[in-house]
C-alpha cells in the first residue's frame, strides 16, 4: 500500500468512536466487498444511512481528507494543464488550485490504491487529497466538458503515436483520449469539437505547409488549427476517406460519399466531399446532426424563422394551395431545408397523405413518409418520385431538383393536382426562371405548375449580451450602396464579442426572403421569354420586396451590421 492509502488507514483506526464511519464499519465494508464486484465506498454509503453530502463529510473527517460538494467544485480553478480533462475522466479525480495556489486531488473513490499511486507519480509537486461524491464529480466533468476542445489536445505541443485507428463508433472526450494514432485522434476530436459548436461544414485543407482545419458555424467560416507536414494532411484525407469508403489510392479525380459517427446516443450522418488540387487534396465534411435539426424543427412554425410579416403571410398562403408548386431558393447552408419543413408541419394535420424523397433525411417528421434518396442502388430523386405517384399522395416535397428529369416530372406532379414542395439552387426568385429553361422545362408548363418562388438567406444578428450603438463611417456607407439621407432613422448597433458569442459579436441568424407569386401578368412575360429587368419590375408593383430591402430592416432595428448583410446580399 502507497504512503496516502497507509496515513487513510491509520488516521480511520484513530478516528473517535460514536462517528457513522469508523474504523470497524471500514473493515466490515472491506470484507463485504471482498470477492464481489462492488467497491468499499459504494457499501459505506449504503450502509451510512446519510445523505450524499453529510457521508461525503463523514467518509473525509474518518480518513482525515479534505471534502468538496458540488458548491465548492465551482469555486476551484480546475488544474486541466496538470492533470489532464481526459485523464480526469479516466480515473475518476480531478485536480484543483485553491485561492492560495494549492492543489486539491477530488477523488470519487478515496479507497481505489491504483489510483493513489498514479496520482503521486503524475502531479507535480504536494498535493491535498480531497473526497467527493462520484455524481458530484461526474456533474462537474461533464459541465466542464463543454468549455474544452477536443483538437487541442493533438494540435502542435500535444505528444502522440502514429499508428492505424478504427472506424468513429462513438466520440467523447474519453474514447478520444483512448485513442493510440494521431491521425485518428485528430480526426475525431475534429468532429467532436464541430458538433460541439454546431458546425455546419468542416473544411480540411491541404497546403504548402500542412493541414488547416477550418469551420464553419452560422455561414462563416473560422480557423479551427493547423499542423505541420504534407504527409500528415495527406494521412488525413486518407482517414477521411477510409471512414466514406472511398478509393484512398485515387487522388486524381473528386470523390464524394458518406459516414455516421456516434455522439452521445445518437447517429450524426456526415456526407464527404474530396477534391484534387496542386498540393494534394482537400475534403469538406457536412455534418447534418438530426438532433440540432429536430430541436430547431421540433415544434417549429414558420413565424420562428424570423420572416416579415408580409412575407410570413405569403408563405402560409403558397404552402396552403390545394396543388402546385412552392419553390425554395438560396446557396447551400441558407436554410431551405428547415423552411420546407416548418411548412409541412404547420399543414400535417392528418388528413392528407404527404411524401417527401430528400437526400438524405434529415429529421423525421412526424406522419410523414420520408424516403432517402439511394443512388447506389439506383433510387434517384426521378425514379423516387415516379414511384411517389402511385403511391396517392396530396402533397410531396422533393429535396431538390437537380436535373432536367426530376424538374419535368415535379412540373407534372403539381399539373396534376398535387401540392409540391421543393428547393432549387438558385440566387435569387428571377434566376430560377433560367435554371428551369436550361434544365429543358417547357415555359407554358412551368409558370402553369408554379405558384410562386421564395428565395432566401440566413443574416447573422448581432450578439445582446454585449451590444453597443455604433455608428458606420462613409466608407462602409459608400460600400453598403448608400448615403447619408438614406440611413436617418437607422439604429445603427454592434456586438463588441463576448463570452457568449465566442466573441464574434454574433449570436444566432435570422432568416430574410423575398417572394415571388405568380400572377397572370408574371406568367406572361415568362412565356413570352421577356428580359428579367421587365419581370423584375411588374414583381416590384405587385408588392415582391426583394433580399436586400429585408436585410436592410435588420440594420435599421439595430439587429445587424451593414458589414454582414453586405456579405449575404448583394449590394444594389
Amino acid at each position: 500500500m502507497n504512503m496516502l492509502a497507509d496515513a487513510a488507514v491509520v488516521r480511520a483506526m484513530q478516528a473517535p468512536q460514536g462517528l457513522a464511519i469508523d474504523f470497524n464499519r471500514l473493515r466490515e465494508a472491506r470484507a463485504a466487498a471482498a470477492g464481489t464486484q462492488r467497491r468499499v465506498i459504494d457499501i459505506l454509503e449504503e450502509r451510512s444511512g446519510l445523505g450524499q453530502d453529510e457521508f461525503i463529510q463523514e467518509l473525509a473527517r474518518t480518513l482525515g481528507y479534505g471534502a468538496l460538494t458540488m458548491a465548492s467544485l465551482h469555486t476551484l480553478e480546475p488544474a486541466f494543464d496538470l492533470l489532464p480533462f481526459a485523464a480526469s475522466l479516466e480515473r475518476g479525480c480531478a485536480l484543483y488550485r485553491d485561492s492560495g495556489g494549492g492543489l486539491l486531488l477530488a477523488m470519487a473513490d478515496p479507497f481505489d490504491r491504483d489510483l493513489h499511486i498514479w496520482a503521486e507519480s503524475r502531479i507535480p509537486g504536494m498535493f491535498t487529497p480531497c473526497v467527493v461524491h462520484h455524481t458530484d464529480l461526474a456533474a462537474y466533468l461533464a459541465r466542464h466538458e463543454e468549455t474544452l476542445r477536443a483538437i487541442d489536445s493533438v494540435l502542435p505541443g500535444a505528444r502522440t503515436s502514429v499508428g492505424d485507428g478504427v472506424v468513429v463508433e462513438d466520440l467523447s472526450f474519453k474514447t478520444i483520449s483512448q485513442d493510440t494514432s494521431q491521425i485518428v485522434k485528430l480526426v475525431h476530436s475534429t468532429l467532436y469539437d464541430a458538433l460541439k459548436l454546431e458546425a455546419s461544414d468542416i473544411h480540411l485543407e491541404t497546403n504548402a505547409g500542412g493541414l488547416v482545419i477550418k469551420y464553419r458555424v452560422d455561414g462563416v467560416l473560422t480557423t479551427a488549427g493547423s499542423m505541420a507536414g504534407g504527409e500528415l494532411a495527406e494521412q488525413v484525407i486518407s482517414r477521411i476517406k477510409v471512414m466514406s469508403e472511398l478509393d484512398i489510392s485515387e487522388r486524381r479525380v473528386p470523390q464524394d460519399g458518406r459516414f455516421k459517427i456516434g455522439v452521445g446516443g445518437r447517429e450524426v450522418d456526415c456526407r464527404v466531399s474530396v477534391m484534387p488540387s496542386i498540393l494534394g487534396e482537400d475534403a469538406v465534411v457536412r455534418i447534418l446532426d438530426k438532433k440540432t435539426l429536430g430541436d430547431q424543427i421540433k415544434g417549429l412554425r414558420l413565424d420562428y424563422l424570423g420572416f416579415d410579416e408580409r412575407n410570413l403571410a405569403e408563405v402560409r398562403r403558397l404552402s396552403r394551395e390545394p396543388y402546385g408548386m412552392l419553390l425554395v431558393t438560396g446557396p447551400t447552408g441558407s436554410g431551405k431545408t428547415t423552411t420546407l419543413y416548418a411548412a409541412i408541419s404547420e399543414i400535417n394535420h392528418g388528413h392528407d397523405k404527404i411524401i417527401t424523397i430528400e437526400d438524405p433525411v434529415e429529421y423525421q417528421l412526424p406522419g410523414v413518409l420520408q424516403i432517402p434518396v439511394n443512388e447506389k442502388k439506383g433510387l434517384t430523386f426521378a425514379r423516387g418520385l415516379r414511384s411517389i405517384l402511385r403511391h396517392d399522395p396530396d402533397k410531396i416535397m422533393v429535396g431538390e431538383i437537380r436535373d432536367g428529369e426530376t424538374a419535368q416530372i415535379a412540373v407534372q406532379s403539381a399539373l396534376t393536382g398535387h401540392l409540391v414542395f421543393t428547393t432549387v439552387h438558385a440566387n435569387n426568385v428571377f434566376d430560377v426562371i433560367g435554371r428551369f429553361a436550361h434544365m429543358g422545362v417547357d415555359p407554358y408548363m412551368f409558370v402553369s405548375a408554379l405558384n410562386g418562388v421564395l428565395a432566401q438567406r440566413l443574416v447573422r444578428v448581432n450578439c445582446t449580451h454585449c451590444l453597443t450603438e455604433d455608428q458606420p463611417d462613409d466608407r462602409v456607407l459608400a460600400e453598403s450602396g448608400l448615403s447619408k439621407e438614406q440611413v436617418q432613422g437607422f439604429e445603427f448597433r454592434r456586438s463588441r464579442g463576448c463570452g457568449q458569442c465566442r466573441g464574434t459579436g454574433f449570436k444566432g441568424r435570422k432568416a430574410i426572403g423575398e417572394i415571388l407569386r405568380l400572377n397572370e401578368e408574371i406568367r406572361e412575360l415568362i412565356v413570352a421569354r421577356e428580359p428579367l429587368r421587365l419581370i423584375r419590375e411588374a414583381a416590384q408593383r405587385h408588392g415582391t420586396r426583394f433580399l436586400r430591402d429585408g436585410a436592410l430592416d435588420l440594420v435599421r432595428q439595430g439587429r445587424s451590421t451593414l458589414q454582414e448583410i453586405n456579405r449575404v446580399t448583394l449590394v444594389a
